[in-house]
């Protein structure tokens, strides 16, 4: 079994047999690759971490929304604890780093929200509004799993003296691992509270995992646009 759970085993699965290898164009994508050996330029790194700091403002909004979808107060509690990492950890990550270029927070709070940001976002938010708690954690879970995944790896396969450690180091840490194992078991729980205990038996399966998918295609195209720096951030 995965270490993220059932649904997330399934639903790679799924990414990456079923759908010409998706999951690997995402995980393993060129830029994740250049984070890897070292060799992606400093000017992509700047312009995806400006725009990973605009989608994680989304993304907070949308953990937000998966308190006021959730049915138990674990469901709320785990919600409401990504919140706090996603704002007041990960954003802050950002942010530090940014700044030792001179990239200050309030530029990166107004930076112009390039199309494939906006077009991911937005499909997330849309998952959380027209739907319950597991349609938007469906469309959450290859971004949070996903950087699970890329940094455990990374950082058995990196130097020492990579230029992106720390970011490499961030998504392989105990405590990301942590959130990781906490939103998997959230997943599989509120999957089976909602459509019971054999995820692929339900008619909803497919649904929910077409959006897996399409969250998933999404990051592909995040780390596409993050290759192409415009050097405009607001």
């Amino acid at each position: 079994m995965q270490p993220y759970g059932k649904a997330f085993g399934l639903w790679r699965k799924a990414a990456l047999t079923d759908n010409d290898g998706l999951w690997d164009a995402y995980t393993r994508h060129q830029f994740v690759e250049a984070l890897r050996d070292g060799t992606l330029p400093l000017a992509s790194f700047l312009h995806y971490l400006v725009q990973d700091y605009v989608f994680l403002v989304h993304f907070s909004r949308a953990y937000a929304l998966a308190v006021v979808k959730s049915e138990t107060l674990d469901e709320m509690k785990v919600a409401s604890a990504t919140v706090n990492a996603l704002v007041n950890i990960e954003m802050q990550h950002h942010v530090t780093v940014c700044a030792s270029h001179g990239i200050d927070e309030k530029t990166l709070f107004n930076a112009v929200e390039e199309s494939a940001n906006l077009a991911y976002t937005r499909y997330v938010l849309d998952a959380g509004y027209s739907g319950d708690l597991v349609d938007l954690l469906a469309a959450l879970a290859p971004c949070v799993l996903g950087y699970g995944e890329i940094g455990t790896r990374l950082a058995q396969q990196t130097s020492a003296n990579n230029p992106y450690t720390e970011w490499i180091e961030t998504y392989a840490s105990d405590d990301y691992q942590y959130v990781c194992k906490e939103m998997g078991e959230l997943l599989d729980s509120a999957l089976e509270r909602r459509i019971g205990s054999d995820f692929q038996a339900s008619p909803r399966w497919q649904r929910l995992t077409d959006r897996f998918i399409t969250a998933t295609r999404l990051e592909v195209g995040f780390w596409d646009m993050s290759l192409k720096p415009n050097h405009k951030v607001a």
